[in-house]
């Protein structure tokens, strides 16, 4: 019963993420407020802006998106809630992998290329371990998840 309530938690907050209030409303208040708050951590997760070139229309794309620290570097995740599909920032990274990242009031260039195999195990036990929930999108979604590291450019 307790396994069923949380991977209801987990749908609910994936649901949550991928709504336009996430999509239209968290970017500017975060901006305003530069990550303060609830706008800047979430479940004890980093949250930060990604703004992407969109692959069709060639103009500024911005996602609200947790992200992880490993070292130096910023990893995201395209869960998607747990959708079937990528979520549109991966494949907008995809075409054009230089980006924005911004961490509370630091904007920051970053180059986004996905995880290698070689380096995908261990990023998935580190975003897991911040958040569990990643676990039920992946059974969800029936694919790979995406994690896409972000280096300083």
């Amino acid at each position: 019963m307790r396994d069923r309530l949380q991977r209801l938690g987990y749908r609910v907050v994936g649901v949550a993420d991928v709504n336009p209030i996430s999509r239209w409303l968290h970017p500017p208040l975060y901006r305003w407020t530069g990550g303060a708050w609830l706008l800047g951590r979430s479940l004890g997760n980093l949250t930060i802006l990604l703004t992407t070139t969109g692959r069709h229309s060639g103009r500024a794309r911005t996602a609200a998106l947790w992200a992880y620290h490993d070292g130096d570097r910023l990893v995201v995740v395209g869960s998607n809630g747990g959708s079937e599909h990528v979520p549109a920032w991966v494949l907008n990274l995809r075409t054009t992998p230089a980006a924005v990242a911004q961490v509370r009031r630091e904007r920051r260039p970053v180059r986004a290329r996905e995880a290698g195999d070689d380096e995908y195990a261990r990023l998935w036990a580190l975003v897991n371990a911040a958040y569990p929930g990643y676990e039920a999108y992946r059974d969800w979604a029936h694919r790979t998840i995406p994690l896409v590291v972000l280096e300083r450019t």
